[in-house]
């Protein structure tokens, strides 16, 4: 799409998600009658910016994925995942072999605008080679000791809570997931290896759903219009999540 790129975004969706209360792994409960992962795959097809998407699920659910798959021209592999999120990031690289630029993307961020996955990877074009997409902290935050005493206040102006897609150069994220370093994000991985993470505005509706309450929200805001999912779309999901 631009150059001799290739960008290939990783679905990591083989999480349990016992936060949410559901029965099924999180990226299959449904929103707006949609699966989480379908809507994020959507979100991704729609930026424009991708040309290939990798999505990791557990293993007994890789057939299953394949009928929740959006109808795109723009290839969708479905590989089996690992026991922790790092593994089935390791999966998806294995699975993407030819990729220059790589995003990580939640599928439980399921509302993310395709504007938002455009910025990260109009970044990556510009020559970043770790991108995040960032909001500016509106609590204010303590830290706290084991007792769960206040031992300081950061000042928030200079904290940022991150979203996905994150962007990298491939070689880089390789690189990266080639060290037994733990971190919680891919970004937090980078960083271990020294290299600049920039930072692109995020936006409020790539919110995690994470908590029965996110789900509520979810679904009051497809409910309210203010996401589109084609209706043909909606049927198909429902049919192939009753199957699952």
């Amino acid at each position: 799409m631009h150059g001799d790129s290739r960008v290939v975004a990783l679905v990591p969706a083989a999480g349990m998600g016992v936060r949410l209360g559901e029965s099924t792994p999180k990226a299959f409960v449904p929103v707006g009658g949609s699966p989480m992962l379908t809507l994020a795959l959507q979100g991704l097809i729609a930026s424009g910016s991708v040309d290939e998407v990798v999505v990791m699920v557990p293993a007994e659910l890789v057939d299953q994925t394949r009928a929740l798959l959006p109808a795109t021209d723009i290839p969708i592999h479905v590989v089996p995942g690992g026991a922790e999120r790092t593994d089935s990031v390791r999966a998806g690289l294995d699975a993407a072999p030819d990729a220059t630029l790589v995003l990580v993307h939640d599928a439980a961020r399921a509302l993310t605008p395709p504007a938002l996955i455009a910025r990260v990877v109009a970044q990556l074009h510009a020559g970043a080679q770790a991108v995040v997409p960032a909001l500016p902290v509106t609590d204010t935050i303590k830290s706290v000791d084991a007792t769960g005493a206040v031992t300081g206040t950061p000042d928030r102006s200079t904290l940022r809570a991150i979203q996905t897609p994150q962007g990298f150069d491939a070689r880089l994220l390789r690189a990266a997931y080639a060290t037994t370093i733990q971190a919680t994000d891919d970004a937090g991985l980078v960083e271990l290896l020294g290299a600049t993470v920039h930072t692109v505005p995020g936006d409020a509706l790539a919110f995690k759903i994470t908590t029965p309450l996110d789900l509520v929200l979810a679904n009051t805001l497809v409910a309210q219009g203010g996401i589109s999912v084609p209706v043909q779309q909606r049927d198909q999901d429902r049919e192939a999540v009753a199957n699952t």
